[in-house]
């Protein structure tokens, strides 16, 4: 730790690259405001107490591990491939990509890698030679710098490579043979981080508003209005987090209800407010929601 670093404040380390602005737009959410200066590399946060840093993916759980910094998002394929021990605190589920293993569909027989001793291109080596282990195939890594997908036929047989949607795998005629594990962006701490009351403290805080922009974005706000006596059939048709919020109208016999709906089931849900009596739905997206 440098000397000249406050150690009361908490050292976030953010992704470069695709990951950013996702996790920008995530901590927008909870009322962190993230400015990027001139230096580039070192945006302003509005958090008291933390300062922040850009850096490759890679670096971060590098930073992480070394203590340099306490907390930062990072993919769990990359915590995997490097087999760092770090603490998860929340998986926001954004970037999620596969792991996969893929070939040019003239080199399988039958769906499977031939029996013969392969080269298989990666960026993730240790993953790999893991991959190969669990197979018993004779192969050998052959660690690649981006563009893996390039590399079959002429330079390697298949290759092992992350994927969200498997269309560039198949714009260069390779088939998907086997996938070794799903992965998204997660927040982690250093394990020294978390050994600190005072920073725990700062991280958990943190954490807990990362947790309620995340519970608010499968959620909306739903209010409605309904007679007393339809009241107990349309409460029985909200899946809420509780119980609904039931406040008196000024006209007598009626209420308005309020309650947290999976985005996912609205399409079910409104249709069955109607038929037990409902009335005057409304619903509006919400920011954050702590249980």
């Amino acid at each position: 730790m440098s000397p000249n670093l406050d150690p009361s404040v908490v050292r976030l380390a953010l992704p470069k690259g695709r990951m950013f602005e996702q996790v920008v737009d995530l901590l927008k959410g909870a009322g962190i405001s993230i400015r990027q200066s001139e230096r580039g590399y070192r945006p302003s946060i509005s958090l008291p107490s933390f300062n922040a840093k850009i850096l490759k993916p890679r670096n971060v759980i590098s930073m992480l591990a070394a203590g340099s910094r306490d907390l930062g998002f990072a993919g769990e394929d990359w915590i995997r491939e490097t087999g760092t021990e770090l603490h998860e605190l929340l998986d926001t589920g954004l970037n999620p990509v596969r792991l996969i293993v893929a070939a040019p569909h003239q080199l399988l027989e039958n769906g499977r890698l031939p029996n013969k001793k392969i080269v298989i291109a990666s960026e993730y080596p240790e993953l790999s030679k893991r991959w190969i282990a669990e197979q018993n195939l004779d192969a050998e890594v052959l660690q690649t710098f981006g563009a893996t997908e390039v590399f079959p036929p002429e330079d390697a047989d298949c290759i092992i490579d992350n994927t969200a949607t498997g269309s560039t795998l198949s714009a260069n005629g390779l088939q998907i043979i086997d996938e070794i594990m799903t992965s998204s962006t997660r927040l982690y701490a250093s394990k020294a981080a978390m050994a600190n009351p005072r920073i725990k403290n700062q991280i958990d805080d943190f954490a807990m508003l990362i947790k309620a922009v995340l519970e608010a974005r499968k959620r909306v706000m739903m209010d409605l209005n309904v007679s007393d006596e339809n009241l107990d059939a349309v409460v029985a048709c909200l899946p809420s987090m509780h119980t609904p919020t039931v406040s008196p109208l000024s006209d007598t016999g009626w209420v308005a209800v309020r309650a947290a709906i999976p985005r996912k089931q609205l399409a079910e849900v409104i249709p069955k407010l109607k038929s037990a009596g409902a009335c005057d739905i409304v619903t509006t997206a919400a920011e954050q929601l702590i249980p």
